[in-house]
């Protein structure tokens, strides 16, 4: 099992990014709340990971803090979830806010989330209830936003029109993480 990576960040594509690990270039998908906090590449870069086996491909996910992995981990957990809306969802929701969700019993919040239903929703309610116990710790790193998090919203589902309207709520001066998480914010309430 591969648990973490240390390496050179060689390129960006969300939610996917190459690491260079002493030669060998690792293909790592990332949510976008990792994403967000990558350093230019070029730079050094430090994830933890989860590695899944399947029949025909070895897939490698990488992710920010522990608490972000854990989470990955316990959704996947879950029936009917795969990989791709583990990650949909942990793009949507940090992991404190989504123990926060799955505390207060909150459907609207994750039917926000592309690729969530009412069904879906409900049956992550139920079965994570008790699961998700743990503290994420922030990461931080200060970037420019504009066209990064409009690009982030239309890659996690949502159509132009409401990116657009979400990032015409934003003050100026925000991290590129910063302004993800309130436009994020600002969907889920909409």
């Amino acid at each position: 099992m591969i648990g973490r990576i240390a390496g050179t960040l060689l390129e960006k594509h969300p939610p996917q990014i190459l690491v260079d690990v002493s030669g060998v270039g690792y293909e790592i998908d990332v949510p976008m709340s990792t994403f967000f906090h990558l350093p230019a590449t070029g730079e050094k870069v430090n994830l933890y990971t989860h590695l899944a086996v399947r029949e025909d491909a070895h897939l490698l996910y990488g992710f920010a803090t522990e608490g972000e992995r854990r989470c990955f981990r316990e959704l996947l957990k879950v029936s009917g979830i795969g990989a791709k809306t583990a990650l949909a969802v942990l793009s949507g929701l940090n992991p404190d806010d989504l123990a926060a969700a799955v505390a207060a019993q909150e459907t609207g919040r994750l039917v926000k989330i592309p690729g969530i239903g009412k069904k879906t929703a409900e049956r992550l309610l139920l079965e994570l209830k008790g699961r998700l116990d743990f503290v994420a710790a922030p990461v931080a790193a200060p970037m420019a936003a504009g066209d990064d998090v409009r690009d982030a919203l239309l890659a996690l589902g949502y159509q132009p029109r409401e990116a657009d309207a979400a990032l015409k709520q934003l003050p100026a001066g925000l991290s590129v993480s910063e302004a993800l998480r309130q436009a994020l914010r600002l969907l889920v309430k909409a």
